[in-house]
């Protein structure tokens, strides 16, 4: 995958040009302020990318810019630049944790649903909205790869509902789809039932990311972009709110059956 390949390159030159620097990792971190173990993090690929990482490397390591240009390179491929950092946390992630209070998780999305969604975005141009398209279904190959994370998805019932007599085919295939999915054994999709009117997670949606060494970073996305939550404290209290709202939602077997009832009530 393009972008996958991209943030593979900027790992390997961000290494490339350090040795070339004699520099060590710990070296390296001093002079970007950071630490030896978040450098390498970033190297391995255990931790994402991120702007003013990129920014502060070229600029100890005299690389012109390069770093920050081929960051520039993936966004071409339809990506906000926002979302590149995350994008990279998410491919590495050994688990994934979705809460979604208004629309189905990208992750999870037919390609059906996941146009129709994308195209709400009127200053799209067609190419535009087939290129962000692509790279969304791109992202589902994470599912498929050998070792796949363990994605747990906690979504309100009224998005299942969300479908007027002109959507219930695309919304029926996606409800199908979420049935499919949650049979998969690394996969759990829990139903907040509409009977709980109010709940800490109304306030917006947000996902959380396990990297193989243990640590998290969560993603918050808004009318104007999204940002990456790295800092322990607002990492924590995302951690405490996903609790929350877990336990607000129904079981699998009962979210399954609830699924398949909306499904049913429409025919």
């Amino acid at each position: 995958m393009e972008n996958e390949s991209t943030a593979d390159l900027i790992r390997a030159q961000l290494r490339r040009f350090r040795t070339a620097a004699g520099l060590s990792q710990e070296e390296f971190g001093r002079l970007v302020h950071y630490s030896g173990s978040q450098v390498s993090a970033v190297e391995l690929g255990q931790r994402p990318l991120d702007r003013l990482f990129l920014s502060r490397a070229d600029e100890v390591l005299g690389t012109g810019g390069l770093l920050i240009a081929l960051l520039k390179l993936a966004e071409r491929d339809g990506l906000p630049s926002w979302f590149l950092p995350w994008l990279d946390a998410e491919r590495n992630a050994r688990q994934l944790r979705c809460y979604q209070p208004s629309l189905v998780p990208g992750l999870l999305q037919t390609e059906n649903y996941a146009r129709v969604v994308i195209r709400c975005d009127d200053t799209l141009s067609d190419e535009q909205v087939e290129k962000r398209l692509a790279n969304r279904m791109d992202r589902q190959a994470i599912f498929t790869k050998p070792d796949p994370p363990h994605f747990l998805a906690v979504i309100d019932e009224i998005v299942l509902r969300r479908a007027d007599e002109g959507f219930r085919g695309i919304m029926t295939e996606q409800i199908a789809r979420l049935i499919e999915c949650a049979e998969r054994p690394n996969v759990s999709i829990h139903i907040v039932p509409t009977e709980v009117s109010m709940h800490v997670g109304l306030t917006g949606a947000f996902v959380l990311a396990r990297s193989a060494d243990g640590g998290w970073v969560g993603n918050l996305e808004n009318q104007l972009g999204g940002t990456v939550i790295e800092k322990d404290d607002d990492v924590a209290t995302l951690l405490s709110r996903w609790e929350t709202v877990r336990n607000e939602a129904l079981s699998r077997r009962q979210s399954t059956d609830l699924m398949k009832e909306v499904v049913t009530s429409w025919t």
